[in-house]
């Protein structure tokens, strides 16, 4: 089974407006010396623009969520069908901040990839413990169990990811040991590879949660790694590459 191609993928959260598409394309010129796959996920309202900027670049661009239903009477949500007809050709799903803060559960997650997948978009579903359930020795079940929870079946065989994010390091400055990043990938692929089988060795598992120039290439060369998902440092083309080049 081939390795999977790895995938830095940065989420610009609720930031942007139009004039930071300068540091896309200042992203995208610099893709040249990179193997990875590299992404950007804007905020919805600059999807069509950054699409129309970077067209004929290798820079993918990404949603940050989509409704779990294909259209109808829901006011303010985005259906993947409308992420996709923007421009977009991955999203990321289930992110702690969506799990927290508008209480998402593995099964609406899991509702969510099935709508993208509907859509052909690629996800990338988040995965991850708060500190008090690392303090109490559950990281490894609380992420399984989200890898069962939110990956359904209809994924066989096709193109995703899985991004580990400790809750307790996103935006934080923390950082988990090499050690505890690599213990928890391992659980995730097995759990993959127990889910889908020999597919399961070919999904890139992402790293996120205080990814920055000066801790990309240890993380990014830890044993499971398959890539990142930025937050902070993506905002800023200068930062992003840094980590790109970590590879």
């Amino acid at each position: 089974m081939t390795a999977p191609q790895p995938l830095i993928a940065g989420n610009w959260k609720m930031n942007g407006l139009g004039p930071s598409l300068v540091e896309a394309r200042a992203v995208a010129a610099g893709l040249q010396a990179t193997m990875a796959r590299v992404a950007i996920c804007p905020p919805a309202t600059l999807i069509h623009r950054m699409a129309e900027a970077l067209a004929g670049t290798p820079l993918l661009i990404g949603g940050q969520d989509n409704h779990w239903d294909d259209a109808g009477a829901f006011t303010g949500d985005l259906s993947a069908a409308m992420l996709a007809d923007a421009g977009a050709s991955l999203v990321i799903l289930g992110h702690s901040e969506r799990r927290a803060g508008y209480r998402e559960t593995d099964e609406v997650v899991a509702a969510k990839v099935r709508a993208a997948l509907r859509a052909g978009l690629e996800p990338i579903v988040c995965v991850g413990e708060t500190l008090e359930q690392r303090k109490a020795g559950d990281a490894l079940a609380v992420v399984t169990g989200q890898v069962r929870g939110s990956l359904p079946a209809e994924l066989a065989g096709g193109a995703f990811s899985v991004a580990y994010e400790p809750v307790w390091a996103i935006g934080t400055g923390l950082t988990p040991t090499t050690i505890e990043i690599e213990e928890v990938h391992r659980a995730i692929r097995a759990t993959l590879v127990e889910m889908f089988g020999e597919a399961g060795k070919a999904v890139a598992i992402l790293y996120g949660g205080s990814v920055k120039p000066s801790n990309a290439a240890e993380i990014l060369h830890a044993d499971e790694v398959g890539g990142a998902l930025v937050g902070g440092a993506s905002l800023k083309a200068e930062d992003f590459l840094g980590i790109i080049r970590g590879l």
